[in-house]
């Protein structure tokens, strides 16, 4: 005959180690995000950093690729905002200087068939969504469109370019 206590006591178990699961995957183990990032391009075809800052603020932005050889990320552009970004909308070249930013790491050249992302962040570790695009995105661009990730009420992602207004209407809503 087997113990009822030692099945009773294995069921506890299996039920702590499920809710343990289930908490650590719905819990805040993600930094708050508080804006939407996008990129555009000038009338000469310079490429522009957008931030739509929707929370707090943001202090500055990382252009980075994924090193799938070395499973890291290795930034390609870095700017720190001289002031805190705040709710609104924000650009800036990101391949010349621009006034109210520090080119923390200067953006070089971009490569042909490599997947970029632009993301936002702060100094208390918020962040904005980020937009990963290739050269092939960039070239689709024109100025006043921005191209920029939405994400539905089911988390379906969603690359979308748009009008100015559009963004300015529509991007916090779609975080």
């Amino acid at each position: 005959m087997r113990s009822t206590t030692a099945r009773s006591g294995f069921r506890c178990l299996a039920g702590a180690v499920v809710t343990a699961a289930v908490l650590a995957t719905t819990s805040g183990c993600t930094a708050p995000v508080d804006a939407v990032a996008g990129v555009s391009v000038t009338g000469d075809g310079q490429l522009l950093g957008v931030m739509m800052v929707c929370g707090h603020r943001i202090d500055g932005a990382t252009l980075y690729v994924d090193d799938a050889h070395a499973d890291k990320s290795v930034t390609v552009g870095s700017w720190t905002a001289r002031h805190p970004l705040t709710h609104g909308l924000t650009t800036w070249p990101l391949q010349a200087p621009a006034a109210g930013w520090t080119a923390t790491k200067p953006l070089g050249p971009l490569a042909s068939r490599t997947t970029y992302t632009l993301y936002g962040w702060t100094n208390d570790n918020s962040s904005s969504g980020s937009i990963s695009f290739t050269s092939a995105d960039r070239s689709r661009l024109s100025p006043g469109r921005i191209l920029y990730d939405t994400v539905s009420d089911n988390g379906d992602e969603t690359t979308r370019a748009v009008s100015v207004a559009e963004f300015k209407t529509k991007a916090c809503q779609d975080m």
